[in-house]
């Protein structure tokens, strides 16, 4: 739906929103998708500099200052071609699906039990920590910048502006769309069945990331294991901070019609995420950057319907979309995943506000 709107009205999320709402509630939505680019910038901070550590010995405070530096890489790369960065990306993303495909093989799960995973269970809302933590995966593989950023570099493709032109150029999008959203749906599950397949039951503590990292390796019988785990984690890192960058200045743009040099929007953002960033690891160390990277991505499923509800709302207007509007079967379930989403999230904040619990 996100490239549809793009390719259909040549307009992004972020300005029709504009378009649809004003300026003082675009401004509201601005402020709430730069809080989830920031929590993404966050993740990718933490990620990247607990990898650095496991890699090279390189202490979590250094490493956080060295994350900074790729400031200066991506507005390179912007400067000779987006093509590159995308390419960039895609090798990112093969890497890390190469490393935990080989490593889930290594762990021979239960397949069994791995298929049974799948099939949502009551557990997840009457379990509020389960919840706490499938908001997190939520947030992680959706990411609501993402919708911003897809209908919009959707519309540097080549292709006929007509209505058969939309029709393909909308066929191959869902395609593209399709696989890279599956190929994100399998590593996050493969992260998890590793988890369960290599540390379910063996008694061990590996509720931080170092661990699993210190572990993996004698768990499996694999040498390699834990070395290839690192570079996965430095590799998400990386792929993270180039898709929140380039969503950034779109949906300032798009909201707020303020245009800054890239290099400002960038290093704004990136020091907003290693402030806190720096001051958890200072004063809490490991343990404390693990909670807030698992915060961070629960951040990105709260704002994710703050995206998702008037995309769903524009592609469904036949006045912006002609023809191509939402048929109703694809409106019913749009809609019953974004109520899910709603009243996952809703339950969430009530049961920590109700408890004052803390599930980090």
């Amino acid at each position: 739906m996100s490239a549809k709107l793009g390719i259909v009205t040549g307009r992004d999320l972020a300005q029709a929103t504009r378009d649809a709402t004003g300026k003082n509630t675009a401004f509201v939505l601005w402020i709430l998708t730069e809080l989830a680019i920031i929590a993404t910038d966050l993740a990718e901070v933490i990620g990247s500099a607990i990898a650095l550590n496991l890699l090279f010995g390189i202490p979590l405070l250094l490493g956080i200052a060295i994350t900074t530096l790729d400031v200066l890489l991506l507005l390179y790369l912007q400067k000779k071609s987006f093509r590159i960065i995308e390419s960039i990306v895609i090798v990112l993303m093969v890497t890390i699906f190469v490393v935990f495909a080989f490593e889930v093989i290594v762990s021979k799960p239960e397949i069994a039990a791995l298929f049974g995973g799948y099939v949502p269970k009551p557990e997840i809302v009457t379990n509020p920590q389960m919840l706490f933590i499938s908001l997190g995966i939520l947030g992680a593989t959706v990411m609501p910048h993402n919708l911003y950023l897809h209908s919009s570099i959707v519309q540097t493709r080549q292709y006929k502006r007509t209505t058969e032109g939309k029709r393909e150029a909308i066929k191959f999008s869902l395609i593209d769309s399709t696989f890279s959203l599956t190929v994100a749906f399998l590593i996050n599950s493969a992260i998890l069945i590793l988890g369960a397949a290599a540390f379910y039951g063996t008694n061990l503590d590996v509720s931080e990331i170092e661990a699993a990292y210190e572990l993996l390796s004698p768990t499996l019988g694999v040498g390699i294991a834990s070395t290839l785990f690192a570079v996965a984690l430095l590799a998400s890192g990386q792929n993270a901070t180039i898709t929140g960058t380039i969503s950034g200045q779109i949906v300032m743009e798009g909201f707020i019609h303020l245009r800054i040099s890239p290099w400002l929007r960038r290093l704004i953002t990136r020091l907003l995420a290693v402030i806190p960033a720096f001051i958890v690891t200072w004063l809490a160390g490991s343990k404390g950057t693990g909670e807030l990277l698992l915060w961070s991505q629960v951040v990105l499923s709260l704002a994710l319907p703050f995206a998702v509800i008037p995309l769903v709302i524009f592609t469904s207007d036949k006045k912006k979309m002609g023809e191509f509007a939402n048929k109703l079967p694809t409106k019913i379930l749009a809609w019953v995943c974004t109520g899910v989403i709603v009243v996952l999230n809703i339950f969430l904040i009530g049961y920590i506000v109700v408890t004052g619990q803390d599930l980090g």
